[in-house]
């Protein structure tokens, strides 16, 4: 195996994206936005004065559910 370089990443990610990454184009269809407002209002957020660990964002974890269905991760 040869050492990555400095712009190994970024060659491969343009490489997959000149290619059609599905993501980019699931990105581009779905304002994922749009849904923000119903997991704020559902979650009950924890009182963040306290300090601890910041939540993940709900849109985010949205999204991996999204992408688990699609990709038949889901048990």
């Amino acid at each position: 195996m040869r050492q990555r370089g400095l712009f190994d990443l970024d060659e491969r990610l343009k490489r997959v994206s000149d290619l059609g990454d599905p993501l980019e184009v699931m990105n581009h269809i779905i304002d994922f936005e749009v849904f923000r407002p119903v997991p704020d209002r559902a979650l009950r957020r924890p009182d963040r004065r306290k300090g601890g660990r910041p939540p993940f964002d709900p849109v985010m974890m949205f999204r991996i559910l999204i992408l688990q269905a699609l990709n038949d991760l889901c048990r």
